[in-house]
């Protein structure tokens, strides 16, 4: 079983890399199934309901989310459908639309997001334990949104041997530390994103550089031409033991 991660999906420019890239890949490396994070699609803050179609159009099977989910109030219907494709971190209080669970009879995905320097949520340590031992005996694939490398990384190893693999998303940044665990878990700190390579984490960078020097919050707007990255990371599952086999960086740059 191959499994496709992509990074956050930034804009415009994200989406339409994503849309080139993705159905070739697909072929190409004879996936099975693509989970991609979309919260940034919508202009680089949030999702709608007509990003989200352009996800699926070129073969992503479930959208994962972080804190920018409900910066777009069109999504939330999408999120209360029954059996939605696209996520919110789980660990958001069950008042909220959605949920962060998607599963069938092959595969689980689940989306947490940290609680270091992210504001107030569960934690996600306790949000994964008490639903764990009740989840289908079958693959589990977590996308973990969270600023800090070390939550990431702790999530990683108490979940070792019970989960196939975790991803680190929201930093924008890829991570060259893929590997698997002792228990078979394979774990990465950050997938990266899809968006603007002569960019800051997908944004014009003049306005990142301009806020450091006044401090004053400028409206940010995600590179949509030029050279653009495609981070992912693609992950082989032994379906006899859920676990994992490889876990390797499918990066790649286009120019549109």
């Amino acid at each position: 079983m191959r499994i496709l991660m992509i990074g956050d999906v930034v804009g415009k420019g994200g989406r339409k890399t994503l849309s080139t890239l993705l159905p070739d890949l697909i072929e190409e490396q004879k996936i099975n199934f693509v989970i991609a994070q979309g919260e940034n699609s919508a202009g680089g803050f949030g999702i709608t309901k007509k990003t989200s179609r352009e996800f699926f159009d070129c073969g992503v099977d479930v959208i994962t989310s972080g804190n920018h989910i409900w910066d777009k109030p069109d999504i939330f219907e999408e999120l209360d459908v029954i059996d939605s494709k696209i996520l919110r971190p789980n660990n958001y209080p069950k008042t909220k639309p959605g949920t962060g669970i998607f599963f069938n009879n092959e595969i689980i995905v689940i989306n947490l997001m940290g609680s270091v320097w992210m504001g107030e949520i569960e934690s996600p340590f306790d949000s994964i334990s008490s639903i764990l031992d009740e989840l289908p005996n079958v693959p589990i694939f977590i996308d973990f949104h969270a600023e800090a490398t070390s939550e990431k990384a702790a999530l990683a190893w108490y979940l070792d041997g019970r989960i196939s693999a975790l991803v680190g998303t929201h930093t924008h940044v890829p991570t060259s530390d893929n590997k698997i665990l002792p228990n078979g878990t394979g774990f990465v700190s950050d997938l990266g994103m899809v968006g603007g390579k002569n960019s800051i984490l997908g944004m014009d960078k003049d306005a990142s550089i301009n806020r450091f020097f006044n401090g004053k919050r400028s409206r940010m707007n995600p590179v949509e031409k030029g050279d653009m990255v495609f981070n992912s990371v693609l992950i082989e599952i032994d379906k006899s033991n859920k676990k994992t086999k490889s876990i390797t960086r499918l990066d790649r740059e286009i120019h549109i």
